[in-house]
């Protein structure tokens, strides 16, 4: 018997139980509850994610507890297994990966608890409804913003490097896509891609000081998330390239704001991850009332630089950086 297999038997029992425990919870309160899966919470996008479920949570009487997995595919099996213990009515998943979504998926299925994905995508389709940032589009605008900033240096005969979210995730897929179309309509050469396992400051500065030194002519890097940007920033100026490699990122930072403004980040594709949160928790209020839902949403990605910065500024406040919720 393999380990894989003696863990999805190891799950399978305690779902089980877990199962008669969330029945007899159910026989003892009337609360509504929640339970959001979320691949790691400590990195801010999925942070400002859970505000956004908290926040519409509240509106509409429900509780909510966050299970945050570590990123870790095994540690989010068993997170699953607690949040129905726990007699959730609901399942919010925003998975480690989407081929580990179609494990929760099974279990939640099983158990009877409806899921909604916020994000990531799933190697399944049996859930109530998947909430997704457009992202081969928000990667397409972004492609694009970036060989402007190219052309205007006078630098679009040179290569992008690309340091990946994991291309197992379909929203990985996707970005890729999105961004490497754009860069072939425009004629530009992208000088490889390093896909981010752990998602570390030394992992990113490993992959972007990678790209720098194995291509002379590199003159950007599209970096696909956000919260890691200092890794990729100090790899450039340790080589002696600022001012002569430009970055471009997925999601945002607070600090982004400004940094876009003075011309330090050349732009990012901003998914808005407070909205994603309310959209996920208002899709399940109304299958958990028998209403019919999309079985897909689909968000916008803002492409925002420093020409637009001003104008997308309120709808980056709330949507973006959750600054709705300290409100």
């Amino acid at each position: 018997m393999t380990g894989s297999t003696k863990l999805l038997r190891m799950v399978i029992l305690s779902w089980s139980l877990a199962c008669q425990v969330a029945m007899a919870s159910d026989a003892h309160t009337n609360e509504k509850r929640l339970a959001y899966l979320v691949s790691d919470v400590d990195i801010p996008f999925w942070g400002i994610m859970a505000e956004g479920i908290r926040h519409q949570a509240r509106q509409l009487g429900y509780g909510v507890t966050v299970y945050s997995a570590g990123n870790q595919a095994r540690e989010e099996l068993r997170l699953t297994v607690e949040a129905i213990r726990a007699g959730v009515h609901g399942i919010i998943l925003s998975p480690t990966n989407s081929s580990a979504a179609v494990t929760v998926l099974k279990l939640a299925g099983d158990a009877g608890v409806p899921v909604v994905i916020s994000d990531i995508g799933a190697g399944a389709d049996s859930y109530v409804s998947y909430i997704e940032s457009d992202n081969h589009q928000g990667a397409y605008d972004v492609g694009h913003l970036l060989v402007d900033a190219m052309v205007e240096a006078d630098w679009e005969s040179g290569s992008v490097g690309i340091v990946a979210i994991p291309q197992k995730r379909a929203n990985g897929k996707a970005r890729t896509e999105g961004f490497l179309q754009a860069l072939t309509e425009r004629g530009v050469r992208t000088a490889g891609i390093l896909q981010q396992s752990d998602f570390s400051y030394r992992e990113t500065y490993d992959h972007t000081r990678t790209l720098i030194d194995r291509h002379p002519e590199l003159r950007a890097i599209w970096l696909q998330g956000s919260n890691r940007y200092r890794g990729a920033l100090d790899a450039i100026a340790d080589a002696g390239m600022t001012g002569e490699i430009l970055l471009v990122c997925f999601d945002a930072e607070p600090e982004f704001i400004g940094m876009i403004a003075s011309g330090q980040l050349v732009g990012a594709g901003m998914q808005q991850p407070f909205l994603m949160g309310e959209k996920a928790v208002e899709t399940m209020d109304l299958h958990l009332q028998g209403a019919e839902v999309d079985k897909i949403q689909r968000l916008a990605v803002l492409p925002v630089s420093r020409q637009n910065l001003d104008r997308l500024l309120p709808l980056i406040e709330r949507n973006v950086l959750g600054l709705e919720a300290a409100r």
